[in-house]
């Protein structure tokens, strides 16, 4: 199997420290090979600072990964020197953390790499440095020319959820809700369990926006106006879905055994019952791409970077599930 690509994200975060932590765990965990995309003086700095025995190899090409990545951490030098220090991130880095991601985004369209995971970004750092894009996922999909646009999944064992509208003020979130958006999250999502999660005939489940869906238009209208048209006009395309739901009931035990995923109507209406289920271990996946791309569902955590206190559960959990997706594609092409 190919190799997974992995960004370094801001070198001022712990994207450096969480990557050691996954190599040097590679055989409990079973983690695919991966090369990371960075300065390899810089890791090897890290890891003597924090004490690991971390090798390191330079690779000049994604196919010499996987025969090094036993005995060394294969990485793919980024040829760009770095100013950042652990908390400290630095906008003159912007260039380098913007290139890794690119080489990444070339590495996964030219075949060389089976899967792209991203370690996280400091969206401020890359603002002043004049970037454009909302995050990750807007500039992968403006790389890959998407025709539409790409969905967020959250997802952890037991739970997968998509925020319909993503990163919103709450209300500029409820203005903007529409059947159209609805319909498109359900459809990118039901398409993708198919494909890259292996589920034949995926269930979904739409949350109501209201307390209790709305009582009926008593506390409410969105679930009428809104929901509950697009909700009929996934079942007439063919979806198994249900809903509107009350969000308070849709999130226990017994209920997320019934469905695949859920949509949420706003950010923290899906992220507040994945992270309360699994904190340290959830995913972020962009589905409607024409590659696998995972990421750790955290920030840089600047705080505690450069410590090796950072746990890397969410990005080994990220690098577990970009291996099985990209192996279910590759099967499937």
């Amino acid at each position: 199997m190919l190799p997974l690509a992995v960004t370094m994200g801001e070198p001022a975060g712990i994207g450096g420290e969480i990557a050691l932590k996954a190599w040097l765990s590679r055989r409990v965990h079973g983690i695919p090979p991966f090369y990371l995309i960075d300065d390899p003086d810089r890791l090897a700095a890290l890891a003597e600072s924090l004490g690991w025995l971390v090798p390191m190899r330079a690779i000049s090409a994604p196919d010499e990964a996987p025969s090094v990545f036993n005995e060394a951490l294969p990485v793919a030098p980024i040829g760009i020197a770095l100013r950042a220090r652990p908390g400290h991130p630095d906008p003159a880095d912007a260039q380098a953390v913007v290139g890794a991601i690119e080489a990444g985004f070339r590495d996964v369209m030219s075949g060389r790499a089976a899967a792209l995971v991203t370690n996280p970004i400091h969206k401020e750092s890359l603002y002043r440095a004049g970037f454009q894009y909302p995050g990750h996922t807007e500039y992968l999909a403006a790389l890959a020319g998407a025709a539409e646009a790409p969905v967020m999944m959250l997802a952890c064992p037991g739970l997968r959820v998509v925020p319909v509208t993503v990163h919103l003020p709450l209300r500029r979130a409820i203005q903007d809700l529409s059947s159209a958006a609805i319909v498109h999250a359900g459809r990118v999502t039901a398409a993708a369990l198919r494909r890259d999660f292996g589920v034949a005939a995926p269930t979904l489940v739409v949350a109501g926006l209201n307390p209790h869906a709305g009582e009926a238009g008593g506390l409410g209208r969105e679930e009428i106006e809104i929901i509950e048209p697009a909700v009929a006009e996934m079942r007439a395309a063919g979806i198994e879905v249900r809903g509107p739901l009350p969000p308070d009931t849709m999130f226990h035990l017994e209920a997320r055994a019934t469905f695949d995923a859920a949509l949420c109507m706003y950010h923290d209406q899906a992220l507040i019952p994945i992270k309360t289920i699994d904190f340290y271990g959830g995913v972020n996946t962009t589905l409607g791409l024409p590659f696998v791309r995972t990421s750790p569902d955290h920030g840089t955590a600047f705080a505690i970077a450069g410590r090796g206190i950072a746990r890397a559960e969410s990005l080994i959990a990220a690098l577990r599930l970009a291996g099985e997706m990209a192996a279910r594609r590759a099967v499937a092409v």
